[in-house]
């Protein structure tokens, strides 16, 4: 059976396997403190041109979401987000359970509009009640999407001027961003990206690597004494090494842009194969993540020979379901999804 059930099914990359392999028997101290995850460090922020930038490893995205949100609102404050996004969807909880709310917002493509994010917090403080409210203290953005829709450099930048009008933190969730980054559609680059943001992470986990992403603090805006949080939300890996060699790796020769455009080429030609042979997209994707709509007994047939990821009901008859690539995909996975599609 072939497989696009989601972008980190695979291990990881060769040559970060090859890289842990040939580190593996050296003794180096922990938490992050390694030669290799200074090294790391050091490549990112040479790739975001922000030589200030605090950079810190974590070991998952559930994890980075919940630590950031966590540690840099106040107890007073709730994070925005689209009603479809990450935190509120598809975190089980996570934010809620760490003691501040999740404000959703209509979404557009999977997109807060900078003119939907303005009206609601213009009216938040209009409102002679507000004391008593949530207030809003960051705008939470993934990109890509959960839709694998982009963000265009003018709708952040007009985002990151209603945050800073109104004190709010900017965060954006990369958890897929080199396939943002890579994608054709794409007028931004990691630059810009840290330029306007308060605070970001590089996927990894679902960009190559076994494990990890990398949140970066812009804005020498890094929680005091972020580690012991990290470490009080049991999200300190003992053995940093792992996330440090990983990244090193990723940011070598372009590593990671490299992998993260094969993605794309690959879902570019996934596109062709769906369309040539009729079926209908959900959504316009750019990204690595494909929406397709498939009717429940096509669905069921389809299963018997490719994995894939169920996304919503559309009506009794039709779903639509999501198709993913990755660094790991070949030509020959896409073959094989052209004849079982018949």
């Amino acid at each position: 059976m072939v497989s696009f059930e989601s972008d980190y099914i695979a291990g990881a990359h060769p040559q970060i396997m090859k890289r842990l392999a040939e580190t593996n028997l050296e003794c180096l101290s922990g938490y992050g403190t390694d030669k290799y995850c200074g090294s790391a460090r050091e490549k990112i922020r040479a790739a975001c041109r922000c030589e200030n930038a605090d950079v810190e490893f974590l070991v998952g995205g559930t994890q980075a979401n919940a630590v950031i949100i966590a540690t840099m609102l106040r107890d007073c404050e709730g994070v925005i987000a689209a009603k479809t996004g990450h935190v509120s969807v598809h975190e089980a909880g996570a934010i809620e359970y760490t003691g501040n709310k999740v404000l959703e917002l209509p979404e557009q493509n999977g997109k807060i509009m900078p003119d939907v994010l303005a009206g609601y917090v213009a009216d938040f403080y209009a409102d002679g009640n507000h004391e008593h409210m949530v207030f809003p203290g960051m705008v939470y953005l993934s990109h890509p999407t959960e839709y694998g829709t982009l963000y265009t450099k003018q709708e952040l930048e007009a985002i990151a001027d209603i945050c800073h009008r109104y004190g709010m933190t900017l965060f954006l969730d990369g958890a897929r961003l080199g396939y943002g980054l890579t994608s054709r559609e794409s007028d931004m680059t990691l630059c810009d990206i840290a330029r306007i943001c308060d605070v970001f992470y590089i996927g990894g986990t679902k960009v190559g690597a076994l494990c990890g992403e990398a949140v970066v603090f812009t804005k020498n805006n890094k929680p005091k004494h972020f580690m012991t949080s990290v470490k009080k939300r049991g999200a300190l890996l003992a053995k940093g090494r792992l996330l440090g060699i990983q990244f090193d790796a990723l940011f070598t020769d372009d590593l990671y842009f490299k992998i993260s455009g094969h993605a794309i080429e690959m879902a570019e030609r996934m596109k062709e194969i769906f369309a040539g042979k009729g079926y209908a997209f959900h959504i316009e994707s750019p990204t690595n993540q494909q929406f397709v709509v498939l009717e429940n007994e096509q669905m069921e047939r389809l299963k018997r020979d490719v994995a894939f990821s169920f996304w919503e009901n559309l009506d009794e008859k039709h779903t639509v379901v999501r198709f993913a690539t990755s660094w790991s995909t070949t030509e020959e996975d896409l073959r094989a999804l052209e004849a079982a599609l018949g």
